[in-house]
């Protein structure tokens, strides 16, 4: 194995600030219609709770269905010019809303918002970007991004909407696909040869195999689940704001306040999934927690500090899962197939976000807001049911070590064999047109010499 430092080349920094920035702006734009649009629908001719949930989550059925052929499509006309396209679409989306006098016309506007789904080009083109030994890390760093925009996006949504309406929020979306546009031409270096990259790309010949497994499903279940409910419920939470006092130019404060401290309250919770081996125990207590904070806002809220009280709740086990179960399929999906895992994973989050917007539209029309929450409630009941018997993940590390030469017949069996025999490691798939081997590794058992040596000794002998 070769010693490369881990150290980011200056080239590396430029791609992982940039790609970073520029998915964090896109989703920060997606977001920040959550908080203000349900409380801005009077606005709008022809609007009802079912319109306004569907106007809430069609981007998220755009997304799934266009994101794999967006990466697909990077593949073969470059991931700059995809992404370029997708952010244009972005843009016009943005413009289109912000102009809509109508629910119909908002809905266009998120579903061409939707349609710019560049995150599977956006993420190839940081593989192509990086290398093997600061490719996690650079993952990690678009994955906080995402938290942080989400963040952001409840304490400005609310504040634009309450100074300029809901109009400003589009029109300030627009100007971030602008800047979006401006940071991938100025600021990510021009794209090397576009390589297949399994860790982070859908390979085809494994789509079947990795849907079949249920360990794996139940990761999609839960991040279908986990962002049905959140889409759903911003049908009703902002009406509880106001039913509790909070004027509306306050509410960019309240969920400021409840973000800050359900990420500090998380941290400790991720730490303990983390280092005590603990994912499966603080996936089962986020779902139960997620579960009783809806029964409370469907109406066991006592007032503002009620209220607060259930949403730091809900956003606290909200915050845990997101940071864990991309955790959880990593360390379930088999060596070299973590890109398709996380292709079909992404898909399912994205399917939930738009069937959570019309059901959480369907039940306020319906039964009121209450019914949104216990219908919540419901689905996290059964979420927690179909969890309860899932195994507990090993604590297994993806390892992508490069090869020299391309081993073929008996040469590949061998080296297989004898990766497999290396103390700690769990699973080897060797690739050799990518001469790259997949590991799936223990590393509180791995012995690093060892394998240092053994890919040392096949360059020497490659070289002879």
């Amino acid at each position: 194995m070769r010693k490369v430092s881990g150290l980011l080349l200056a080239t590396e920094r430029r791609a992982i600030t940039g790609l970073a920035g520029l998915y964090a702006t896109r989703m920060l734009g997606l977001f920040m219609v959550l908080p203000v649009l349900a409380l801005h629908a009077d606005d709008l001719a022809g609007a009802t709770p079912l319109l306004v949930g569907l106007a809430l989550g069609i981007y998220g059925l755009t997304q799934a269905v266009l994101q794999i052929p967006f990466g697909l499509l990077s593949d073969r006309l470059g991931r700059k010019p995809v992404i370029a396209a997708g952010l244009l679409l972005f843009l016009i989306g943005s413009v289109v809303a912000a102009q809509a006098d109508s629910i119909g016309g908002v809905v266009l506007g998120r579903c061409l918002q939707g349609s710019g789904a560049v995150a599977a080009a956006i993420m190839a083109l940081l593989a192509d970007q990086t290398r093997e030994q600061v490719r996690t890390a650079a993952m990690a760093t678009i994955g906080l991004s995402i938290g942080v925009a989400f963040a952001v996006a409840m304490v400005l949504g609310p504040w634009l909407a309450s100074w300029r309406g809901l109009s400003a929020v589009f029109w300030f979306t627009a100007l971030l696909a602008v800047l979006g546009l401006l940071v991938l031409w100025k600021l990510v270096p021009p794209a090397p040869r576009r390589l297949r990259h399994r860790d982070v790309g859908l390979d085809r010949d494994q789509w079947r195999a990795i849907v079949a497994r249920s360990d794996l499903w139940r990761m999609d279940l839960s991040i279908f689940a986990l962002h049905l409910i959140l889409m759903a419920i911003f049908v009703a939470v902002p009406f509880r704001l106001l039913e509790a006092g909070i004027a509306l130019e306050r509410h960019g404060l309240t969920y400021l306040g409840v973000m800050v401290l359900a990420f500090a309250f998380m941290v400790p919770l991720v730490i303990v999934a983390e280092k005590q081996r603990r994912m499966k125990a603080m996936c089962l207590l986020a779902i139960a927690a997620i579960t009783l904070s809806l029964g409370g806002l469907a109406g066991l809220a006592a007032g503002w500090w009620g209220l607060f009280g259930w949403l730091l709740l809900f956003f606290t086990a909200f915050n845990l899962l997101e940071a864990t179960l991309p955790s959880m399929l990593s360390k379930l999906a088999p060596a070299g197939a973590k890109g398709t895992a996380m292709g079909i994973y992404s898909t399912s989050q994205f399917l939930g976000a738009f069937l959570g917007g019309v059901l959480g539209g369907f039940l306020a029309q319906q039964w009121g807001l209450s019914a949104v929450f216990l219908g919540c409630a419901l689905l996290g009941l059964v979420w927690l049911a179909l969890m309860v018997g899932m195994t507990a993940p090993r604590h297994l590390s993806s390892e992508v070590v490069a090869l020299e030469g391309e081993p073929h017949g008996d040469a590949l069996e061998t080296l297989m064999a004898h990766l497999a025999e290396v103390a700690g490691v769990e699973d080897v798939l060797v690739v050799p047109e990518e001469r790259l081997a997949y590991l799936k590794v223990d590393r509180q058992r791995l012995d690093e010499e060892a394998l240092t040596r053994l890919i040392e000794s096949r360059r020497g002998h490659s070289d002879a």
